[in-house]
């Protein structure tokens, strides 16, 4: 899957994965946020955070444990992606977990201001709002996907393996590649289902995220910085 050809400068990649890793760190955080603001919980996170934020409150977790639950799941993922790509590759491996102390570290920033900053919905103006927000969050992530995708220097594991399926065994099709990526999301998801029955990190924005994620993410590679190619990646 992997070829040397790239087409832009490595500045210009770094540019784009620094852009793309804050909101996507932005967009995780505030479908968790926004979802806990509103009572009773309707919304929900994005599908993985859901999962693992599900988690997290399984295990009787917090804010400061949240980014440790995100990096062994993201460490458990990795080895995973070697596994369907059939090699062990070790430099692709440790660019994964270069990816998840970045972003560990910028989801605890952004969920600590954000906690802060959001307050809880009394009245469905409010409610509203937050149902846009989480929904934004969301396109958030997925936009985020498609850049740092493209760029192809480092990824979170979760988003190598849906990019790992999409071109390897889906002919680059984000949308069915998203869907199938979702099957260790939703084992965990049940796993702290079981643990602890709590509802309260899935919802209608859980709903969102899994029927439009990868369609958006699919929608960027064309509508968001459009002159940005793969990178490094045999499409064809």
């Amino acid at each position: 899957m992997n070829n040397a050809k790239r087409t832009i400068s490595w500045t210009a990649a770094l540019s784009y994965f620094a852009f793309s890793l804050v909101i996507n760190s932005m967009g995780n955080v505030l479908t968790i946020v926004t979802s806990q603001k509103i009572h009773p919980s309707i919304l929900g996170s994005a599908y993985w955070t859901a999962a693992q934020n599900g988690l997290n409150h399984s295990l009787h977790g917090n804010s400061a444990t949240l980014s440790i639950v995100f990096f062994v799941v993201g460490m458990l993922i990795a080895v995973l992606n070697m596994v369907l790509e059939h090699r062990i590759d070790i430099k692709r491996f440790l660019g994964n977990l270069a990816f998840m102390v970045p972003f560990s570290a910028l989801i605890s920033v952004f969920a600590s201001a954000f906690s802060k900053l959001l307050p809880e919905a009394h009245s469905w103006p409010m409610v509203a709002f937050y149902i846009f927000l989480n929904f934004f969050g969301v396109s958030l992530i997925a936009i985020a996907i498609s850049i740092y995708q493209r760029t192809n220097i480092v990824l979170h594991p979760a988003d190598d393996l849906m990019q790992v399926l999409r071109f390897k065994y889906f002919k680059g099709n984000a949308g069915i590649a998203m869907w199938v990526s979702y099957i260790p999301p939703t084992i965990i998801g049940v796993i702290a289902l079981i643990m602890v029955p709590d509802f309260t990190n899935y919802g209608i924005g859980t709903i969102f995220a899994f029927l439009f994620q990868g369609s958006i993410t699919g929608w960027a590679d064309t509508r968001i910085f459009s002159k940005l190619k793969h990178q490094g990646i045999a499409i064809d």
